[in-house]
């Protein structure tokens, strides 16, 4: 087997045989280098949210022993959230993917070499081609690995083994950010720096929780000299909603009507910036009518907010010299979270709140690469923000990687539900699932978990064999992690920063980045990735790539201008220029339409999906548990010190009347019910969570079996934030 791949790989050139056979450490193949190795320290970006924070880590006889938070960063600057300190644990886990896992005809997953493992992915998937045609086969990509590695596989996928069709799991995270800036400032721009938490004197957060979500940007707002006034919009007393000086306790999924109510109390307190207005925005008439059926009466009706809170939030916000409005996953996972992020966006675009130090329309995004896969991982827009339908941008791509535009599909992919409805009715037969835990994240878990095992062929590369996806796999391929390989993320505020090698990947594992090359080779289109040799060789092409877009990062000098300058924000179009350290888009007041003008965007409010009622009279809401949280839980649970951050059973946050009406007491056992499954869970009764809705942490494995799976119509994001339950007490 050995000599069979060491075959395969010499078939390629230069760095990847390098790498596989020669590089010491990386896989299980090589050999340590005699000698100590000197004591050094390797900066590199965290591996877990979007904040994007350096950290540097230590290394003793070339071993990573430790970490620091990197002193100076402009993100971070010596900060750190508990899951950044505990990065390297998760690396170590006695649960790590270190050979690949091949099912049995009895059903069981074995070990196999990669040989093996190679001709089961080449004959299962393209088998399932040959049966079904070749959009019979899909993959799901993922925001947590680095830029380089997500490009390569939706290239190699897309325009080497002809898959048609493959979204990432950033759909559900931010995708109603991405459709809401695409379609009011004319290309997916977040136009921030975090160093506008620190320059803004009013602060207005819808649905986000920053001091759980993103506790580094919470630490940053606290260092605002200007004694802001903080706005939380939230149907709950979170964390940051208890440190706010205002909160506004939306009724769920009622915010789009709170926020027309603000812009129609704004027009009346005369806060319109009316030079920005004209000269930078379109469509303010159509809104101002909009808007207009919205007073103060009506709006506190829909939401439950009092029309003085309403008028007092309206007054700080026509007060403030420098407004920002931030938003999250509150208001991308709903029904219509695209309409309502505009929402948000029409308020700083009415107040001229854009451009300026300490203003902006900001949307905070989830994974560690989320902006890197929205811009490059080539699933439902071409590389770098391009159209599959035009044929103009198809040449502009082959031009510049090589290739014949024919490979190029001329379609945009299906989103991600679509990908999984595809599986039910049998126009997807394979799946390629890279990354991401979709049997505990996605939305109605137990169809998503039955579809799964529907399918001809199932291939999951990650860095653990118990996730609960790997572990309906038809083939495990064993992937290094964060830390155990090289390339780039793109943080929230645009900063593309380095991800560096500390460690060695246990066994058998290969970096992403080495398995999609190895797997182009397998397939026999090993040919069209030639100059795809490496993650910096990639980062380039991505430049080119880049260049004349919103995006453009053509003017930075590699891997070292990164590593010098501590990270920088895209666009950096001119080598060689002096790059300040925060930078912000529309100073100009010029946007990305042909006309180089921002829409107002309105839409009627629609209702939730599914409404309560006497059968499930309770809305759950879900959301963040903590801090030393992270997703699905596969690399924090490895961690003792952020297990024990952590409650050790899942629980429920229980209004008051809700829970007296029950005869529910805190630390009872609960059963929490939906029309699609149940839950168990400890009842925290609290006034926090306002009478009629209860919380449940999104980490827990069965939160997914309860959730209503229901898509905004715009981004196709999954609404995880609304669904109909009951709650009752569980008699041993």
């Amino acid at each position: 087997m050995r000599t069979r791949l060491e075959a395969l790989l010499r078939r390629t050139d230069g760095p990847l045989t390098r790498e596989l056979l020669r590089e010491p450490g990386g896989h299980g193949l090589g050999q340590l280098p005699a000698g100590r190795a000197p004591d050094r320290v390797v900066t590199s970006v965290c591996g877990f949210c979007s904040t994007g924070c350096s950290l540097d880590v230590h290394l003793r006889d070339g071993e990573a022993v430790g970490l620091t938070p990197t002193v100076g960063y402009a993100v971070n600057d010596g900060m750190a959230c508990p899951k950044g300190w505990e990065s390297l644990t998760p690396l170590r886990a006695d649960t790590r993917a270190t050979t690949p896992l091949l099912r049995d005809a009895g059903g069981r997953q074995r070990p196999v070499g990669w040989s093996e493992a190679v001709d089961a992915f080449v004959g299962g998937l393209r088998g399932v081609q040959q049966r079904h045609g070749p959009a019979s086969v899909a993959f799901l990509s993922t925001g947590q690995i680095p830029t380089e590695e997500m490009a390569l596989l939706g290239a190699v996928a897309k325009f080497g083994m002809g898959m048609v069709h493959g979204d990432g799991n950033t759909r559900q995270c931010m995708a109603t950010a991405v459709q809401a800036y695409k379609e009011s400032f004319g290309s997916d721009a977040p136009p921030y720096t975090y160093a506008d938490l620190e320059a803004s004197d009013v602060v207005v957060l819808v649905g986000a929780n920053p001091a759980i979500a993103h506790p580094i940007l919470w630490e940053r707002l606290h260092r605002n000299p200007h004694a802001p006034a903080v706005i939380v919009v939230d149907p709950r007393r979170t964390e940051t909603a208890a440190a706010a000086t205002q909160h506004l306790a939306v009724r769920p999924k009622a915010d789009l009507e709170l926020l027309y109510g603000l812009g129609h109390l704004l027009i009346g307190l005369g806060a319109v910036d009316e030079d920005f207005v004209r000269d930078s925005t379109h469509g303010y008439a159509a809104y101002a009518d909009h808007v207009a059926g919205y007073p103060p009466e009506r709006v506190a009706a829909a939401t439950g907010i009092p029309v003085a809170d309403l008028e007092r939030c309206a007054r700080t916000i026509a007060a403030g010299r420098a407004v920002s409005f931030w938003w999250t996953m509150g208001v991308n996972q709903s029904h219509q979270g695209t309409r309502t992020a505009q929402a948000v966006i029409d308020l700083a675009l009415l107040t001229g709140n854009i451009g300026r130090p300490g203003t902006g329309a900001n949307s905070i995004t989830g994974q560690c690469n989320a902006m890197g896969s929205r811009l490059f991982s080539n699933t439902t827009s071409l590389l770098g923000g391009r159209d599959f339908t035009r044929a103009a941008d198809r040449a502009e791509v082959a031009e510049v990687l090589g290739l014949d535009a024919a490979c190029i599909p001329d379609r945009p992919s299906l989103p991600y539900h679509r990908i999984v409805e595809g599986i039910a009715n049998g126009q997807i037969r394979g799946l390629w699932i890279v990354a991401t835990n979709t049997a505990h994240s996605w939305i109605g878990q137990d169809d998503v978990r039955d579809l799964l095992g529907r399918l001809d062929f199932l291939v999951v590369q990650d860095l653990y064999t118990t996730t609960d996806t790997a572990q309906l796999a038809d083939l495990v391929l064993p992937a290094a992690g964060w830390g155990e390989k090289e390339g780039t993320f793109i943080n929230s505020e645009r900063r593309i920063g380095r991800v560096r090698k500390v460690a060695r990947a246990p066994g058998l594992a290969l970096a992403d980045f080495a398995i999609f090359r190895l797997l182009a080779e397998a397939w026999g289109v090993g040919g069209h990735f030639r100059r795809w040799s490496s993650p910096e060789a990639v980062f380039g092409l991505l430049q080119e790539l880049s260049r004349g877009r919103p995006c453009d990062f053509s003017g930075i000098d590699g891997y070292a201008d990164l590593e010098a300058q501590g990270g920088i924000q895209w666009p950096q179009p001119v080598p060689g220029a002096l790059v300040e350290k925060e930078r912000r888009l529309f100073a100009d007041g010029v946007f990305h339409h042909p006309d180089g003008r921002a829409r107002f965007v309105v839409d009627e409010p629609r209702p939730p999906a599914e409404l309560v009622r006497p059968r499930r009279p309770l809305v759950l809401l879900t959301g963040r548990g903590s801090s030393a949280e992270w997703h699905t839980g596969t690399r924090t649970s490895t961690s003792p010190a952020l297990r024990n951050l952590v409650p050790a059973d899942p629980y429920v946050e229980v209004a008051p009347a809700d829970a007296a009406a029950r005869a529910i007491v805190s630390h009872d056992w609960v059963e929490l019910v939906s029309e699609r499954g149940t839950m168990r869970a400890r009842a925290l009764v609290t006034p926090t969570i306002a009478t009629g809705s209860v919380f449940v942490s999104m980490h827990h494995v069965d939160t997914n079996r309860l959730t209503m799976p229901s898509f905004d119509p715009h981004s196709h994001q999954p609404a995880y934030k609304h669904a109909a339950v009951e709650v009752r007490r569980v008699h041993d």
